[in-house]
């Protein structure tokens, strides 16, 4: 129960393009990721199959026999640790999933942890809190104005407590020298932060090491993760 999130900031912590992790409180893991799963995008929302329990490597193989690539299929392997419930996201994520139905519906306590670390562009690092359908805060992890404002967006009272909670970790919002000094360091400032404010952790072996339940999805695109080409 102690592993907390700070470990997600080490490189390549989940999967080789970075994680995409979605924590619930008093959600049954399997409920969390039927309800992950029903956020896919396209009109061809073909039900998940269940494939048992996995580690990460077993589903990547899976997905490499079953559709050619990790990039053509989106594994979810699930799990429940003390009240949390969280799914691990494996394959081809990225933009997969929307906001409809919403994960949070029925005053579900949601928060969102994802990396795509081999994007190009690059992309930051980001945290969303949901509840009861709608966004409550988010922001960008490494705090740079590059994606979003670079501040703590949402409600006035959470993002206040957690701006002055980044402010006393000593990561200053307005000082884009020292923010920009290490962004693996700030990184993992930020999910220290968020592991303390609402109280998450995540079983590093058990993810990493362990068979988890899992579901299995033919990704709706698959594209090249660096060039974005569409892979036949």
């Amino acid at each position: 129960m102690s592993d907390g999130l700070t470990w997600l900031a080490e490189p390549k912590s989940i999967d080789w393009g970075g994680y995409s992790v979605v924590i619930a409180q008093d959600l049954a893991g399997e409920t969390l990721a039927a309800r992950v799963a029903a956020g896919r995008y396209g009109r061809n929302k073909q039900r998940p199959r269940f494939l048992g329990s996995l580690t990460g490597g077993q589903a990547d193989d899976v997905m490499s026999g079953l559709f050619g690539d990790t990039h053509n299929a989106i594994a979810l392997r699930y799990g429940e640790i003390g009240e949390w419930s969280y799914v691990v996201q494996h394959g081809f994520w990225y933009g997969e999933f929307g906001p409809e139905p919403p994960v949070s519906r029925g005053g579900a306590h949601i928060y969102r942890l994802w990396y795509e670390e081999e994007n190009g562009k690059p992309v930051p690092p980001f945290f969303s809190y949901e509840h009861d359908g709608r966004t409550v805060c988010g922001f960008n992890l490494h705090l740079d104005g590059s994606w979003g404002s670079g501040r703590v967006d949402g409600d006035a009272d959470v993002a206040s407590a957690l701006e002055a909670e980044l402010t006393a970790a000593g990561l200053p919002l307005d000082d884009p020298e020292r923010r920009g000094d290490d962004r693996r360091a700030v990184h993992r400032t930020c999910l220290g932060v968020i592991e303390r404010h609402f109280g998450l952790t995540l079983p590093r072996n058990e993810i990493l090491n362990s068979p988890l339940p899992t579901l299995l999805m033919k990704a709706n695109v698959a594209k090249c993760p660096f060039c974005g080409a569409q892979q036949p």
